[in-house]
């Protein structure tokens, strides 16, 4: 069985995680420490809230430093879910200009269309990349449930699933052992429970 640690810097909305986790089959902790996070299988970081306030806390408990050898040196799975999938990219913009992680290359903005309601919330149609590890068994065109009012552009094509809210947007990535989804698969019933198997077990 994997060891699965979601990473505690106090802004994850955990409990609907682990307990999707557990319907799954899987046991999970929440930690902070450096030996549970380099000797874990699989990472999960969660994330609700400020960019800024989340890397504030992130470099705080310095897990920058610890993420960064435990995926890039080790090569860690890691999964970042909403916020969690924002700050592993280069930077955001959300209470003022803040770096990200690093880890992959996306910039986070708000969202520019002018007439569309935000936050971008509810179930929305989500295009699936041709090749896929998170998307295995699940049909393209598939409705994952979002909640946020940034959103992340990429560069990169490659592994990029795309949706669209008045604009083309980043719904999740897939980089190597960096993944990132902007909707939440705990709470995307039955397509999102999927997603966090394939996550697990690839």
């Amino acid at each position: 069985m994997s060891k699965i640690v979601i990473i505690d810097y106090g802004m994850g909305n955990i409990y609907s995680i682990q307990n999707a986790l557990k319907y799954l089959g899987y046991d999970s902790s929440y930690s902070a420490l450096e030996d549970d996070i380099l000797n874990a299988d699989r990472i999960i970081l969660p994330g609700v809230g400020s960019y800024k306030k989340a890397m504030e806390n992130i470099k705080a408990k310095k897990l920058n430093e610890v993420l960064q050898e435990a995926v890039v040196n080790k090569k860690i799975p890691i999964l970042g879910i909403c916020l969690g999938m924002q700050i592993l990219g280069i930077s955001g913009t959300e209470d003022g200009f803040s770096e990200g992680l690093g880890l992959f290359n996306g910039i986070v903005e708000k969202f520019s269309i002018a007439d569309m309601k935000i936050p971008h919330i509810g179930f929305n149609e989500v295009v699936a990349p041709n090749y896929s590890i998170l998307y295995k068994g699940i049909n393209n065109h598939s409705d994952f449930y979002f909640i946020h009012s940034y959103r992340m552009k990429s560069e990169k094509t490659e592994g990029i699933a795309n949706c669209n809210y008045g604009e083309d947007f980043v719904a999740s990535f897939e980089d190597g052992n960096v993944f990132g989804t902007q909707f939440h698969p705990e709470k995307s019933q039955t397509n999102g429970l999927t997603l966090l198997k394939n996550f697990l077990s690839f």
